[in-house]
């Protein structure tokens, strides 16, 4: 009897029903997905789909060979590919680590697994795109598209198991990812159209730079994927005083593993298998013969070591002191920061307003245009706002800082400023594979970092 219920294609109907209605309407906050329990319905019940087309495909394949086989290499990739893209919209990705900025806590050749449910995932600005591939198509020239922007959805984030906290490794698509410039992926838009503008002016650097490449924009979704750590929350004021960061007056917790440049001045050469042991890669073991000094990024841990031994003279940190345009906001006059001395800067809360004039427009006029999509422009010394003249503005949207654990050697928000919460892509939890770029297969694989956590 107890059988006979489970295998009732009414409780099955309704048992699939309420979980579909748990995950799909209630989860996502959409109305509209309930038109789904139609096909739920037709599943278990009326079952129109399986007398007018799959009672025939099961023919067609118990009678041809061929369409069997074919059919089914196709009936696996379909499966595939909608249980992959259904796992990395809700769930979790895959994300490989490409850059040293967050050595030593993540490594180049790190596979890293996202969680999105962390702080809830965010429903794609673009759901027309080619399965399993980010905003290029494979095999393709670069800056071609790999989505369709026909259909657009606003920004919603389904509810998660928190907010971003302090100190956490976020995975986020890059802010200042909007314009790339194709045939220099590996620099900002802005940063050449700065360099452009300052040496053509403003109109004439930017048609220019218009000319000489091939310029395509990304939705929110589709720009690059970036890992760093969150050093700062909505509301918190966050500055660098020689290179110690201080969050709200408190010194920030220094992370196990961070690394800062230091000028080591020897007599003698430090020996390759130092460095080995310190795990310090090859690539950033920088020596000028002539003087006997060695640029390299040191944790505290091996700062300790290099001091103590005989051949080293002097040991001093790289500080960078000198205002210059390249940190954020690209003002060196009303904002004279470096890399190590920085702000201090009051990162924006969602609901918080600030009182706007030409003094600290620089530090919102990019949340203000572009990522709040409001019409801004100067006159004199007016700021109007969609054509309203404004003095004040209040943020619709929560604000990060994020910074690299190579405090030397990380684009972060030193550079380009605020990470909007719609950029969030999601939190990385834990190491799934390693690969050192030093070593070749299979010495290469770092066995004691596979599916290590995250810190």
């Amino acid at each position: 009897m107890k059988n006979d219920f489970l295998s009732n294609r009414w409780f099955k109907f309704t048992l699939v029903s309420i979980i579909y209605i748990l995950l799909f309407v209630v989860w996502t906050g959409n109305l509209w997905l309930l038109l789904g329990l139609a096909v739920v319905y037709d599943i278990y019940i009326s079952k129109y789909m399986n007398r007018w087309f799959w009672s025939r495909h099961k023919e067609l394949k118990r009678q041809n060979r061929t369409y069997k086989r074919s059919m089914e290499w196709v009936e696996a990739i379909v499966f595939a590919v909608v249980v992959t893209t259904f796992i990395r919209f809700f769930f979790f990705a895959m994300y490989v680590i490409p850059t040293p900025s967050m050595e030593k806590t993540l490594l180049v050749g790190d596979y890293l697994c996202v969680s999105k449910v962390a702080y809830g995932p965010s429903v794609p600005n673009t759901p027309i795109s080619f399965p399993l591939v980010h905003n290029n198509m494979p095999l393709s020239r670069p800056g071609k598209k790999s989505y369709s922007e026909s259909i657009k959805w606003k920004y919603h984030r389904l509810k998660g198991f928190g907010p971003v906290k302090r100190g956490d490794v976020v995975v986020f698509n890059f802010p200042a990812g909007d314009t790339v410039v194709v045939e220099r992926m590996n620099e900002t838009y802005y940063d050449i159209l700065r360099d452009y503008q300052s040496r053509l002016g403003a109109d004439e650097g930017r048609r220019r730079l218009f000319s000489d490449y091939n310029i395509t924009r990304h939705p929110v979704d589709k720009r690059e994927n970036y890992v760093k750590r969150c050093v700062g929350i909505p509301g918190d004021t966050l500055e660098l005083r020689e290179m110690e960061l201080m969050v709200n007056g408190q010194p920030f917790p220094e992370i196990p593993g961070q690394q800062q440049m230091y000028l080591v001045q020897t007599d003698a050469p430090i020996g390759a298998t130092v460095f080995d042991n310190m795990k310090i890669p090859q690539r950033d073991r920088m020596y000028m013969r002539e003087t006997g000094v060695y640029y390299l990024p040191l944790t505290t841990e091996n700062l300790r070591k290099i001091e103590t031994m005989k051949n080293v003279l002097k040991v001093q940190p790289l500080v960078s002191r000198t205002p210059d345009g390249t940190t954020f906001p690209h003002d060196a006059q009303l904002y004279p920061w470096s890399r190590d001395n920085f702000g201090p800067l009051w990162i924006p809360r969602k609901g918080d307003t600030v009182e706007l004039d030409l003094g600290n427009l620089p530090l919102y006029e990019r949340i203000i245009d572009a990522y709040e999509g409001h019409d801004l422009r100067v006159e004199g010394e007016l700021i109007y706002i969609d054509g309203t003249p404004a003095s004040s503005y209040t943020f619709a949207m929560d604000y990060y800082f994020m910074m690299g654990d190579n405090r030397h050697n990380s684009a972060d928000s030193r550079y380009w400023g605020f990470v909007p919460e719609d950029h969030i892509v999601g939190k990385a939890s834990f190491i799934w594979l390693s690969m050192d770029e030093d070593k070749k297969f299979p010495a290469n694989i770092r066995w004691r970092r596979m599916f290590t956590r995250i810190r």
